[in-house]
């Protein structure tokens, strides 16, 4: 009977053990991007640093600008997962932006660093711009209501 209950207790204690193997301690985390990018950006110097010396510190960037091939862009983006009164649902805990321009040499002139608080305070104009290769003609818009109404009626 002693045998019994030992046993019995050992495979509870090896129940929990497996149960609590499943708990995390860390938050989860989901990274898109860099990692460390503040931390990558604070080692580059303003006009020592060049273009290989940015490849190999953080590496090659995520994009370009359209009007200057000297300005390169790096993303760090951190997603984790919400309290219970978000239902688990995904929250941006970090997004980081850092934007580098060189000269014509290849040599660092410029550096920006922006985060998650900065750029909520970017300003963006209402203005619309009209697009009149994408006006529709006359003959398109009575050909386009005419098929509405006729696939309506069904």
């Amino acid at each position: 009977m002693h045998l019994k209950i030992v046993f019995y207790k050992s495979i509870l204690v090896l129940c929990f053990f497996i149960f609590f193997i499943g708990c995390q301690l860390q938050e989860p985390y989901q990274n898109h991007g860099i990692l460390f990018l503040e931390n990558r950006s604070n080692s580059l110097k303003l006009d020592i640093s060049n273009k290989n010396d940015v490849i190999k510190i953080i590496g090659h960037p995520h994009s370009k600008s359209i009007s200057d091939d000297n300005e390169w862009i790096f993303i760090e983006r951190t997603l984790t997962k919400g309290e219970f009164h978000k239902l688990g649902r995904n929250i941006l805990k970090d997004s980081n932006i850092l934007v580098l321009k060189f000269d014509q040499y290849g040599i660092l002139k410029e550096k920006r660093f922006f985060t998650k608080d900065d750029i909520n305070k970017l300003a963006f104009s209402d203005m619309e711009t009209s697009n009149e290769l994408s006006q529709k003609s006359f003959v398109q818009k009575f050909l386009t209501s005419l098929r509405d109404k006729m696939y309506k009626k069904k």
